[in-house]
């Protein structure tokens, strides 16, 4: 297995400005260190900590004391599955799903909304609005009880 494979490159982006409205979430300080294809973040802090942003769940949490510890924990257990969507890359790399430059897979009916984690859930998105759009909603409902009922109401 290429873990390349199941990442996106995070390259050249104006990570500042694509997780602006993460800020929230996200420490001011941080360097981005490996995006997964659904757009999550292996952010390694100013203290040197790795943690990983979960876009979809709308959640950072500390995976590893270090680079050195995340590289040994990333083949523990179902981490390497769990981090990097592995299974579900690869359901999407079978229905013919191909992502451009700054593109990434994106849940139409996202998880925190009751989507399932299944190539029938996923189209290829625009990494910017994937991060814009669930950025500002998991702010809005972020103090909400579960199964709290949730109106979406679309712009006109």
């Amino acid at each position: 297995m290429d873990i390349s494979d199941y990442l996106i490159d995070q390259q050249g982006k104006d990570w500042a400005k694509l997780l602006s409205d993460w800020a929230w979430l996200v420490p001011s300080d941080f360097t981005v260190w490996i995006v997964n294809r659904f757009g999550d973040i292996v952010l390694v802090l100013d203290d040197g900590t790795v943690h990983f942003l979960d876009v979809g769940a709308g959640t950072l949490k500390q995976i590893a004391e270090s680079r050195e510890d995340f590289c040994v924990k990333v083949d523990a257990d179902e981490n390497a599955e769990n981090w990097f969507l592995i299974s579900l890359v690869n359901e999407c790399v079978e229905a013919g799903m191909v992502l451009g430059r700054d593109q990434c897979y994106t849940f139409k009916v996202a998880p925190v909304f009751g989507g399932q984690y299944s190539a029938q859930n996923i189209e290829v998105g625009d990494l910017e609005v994937n991060y814009s759009l669930l950025g500002q909603t998991h702010d809005q409902i972020k103090d909400l009880p579960d199964g709290a009922t949730v109106n979406l109401v679309v712009g006109t």
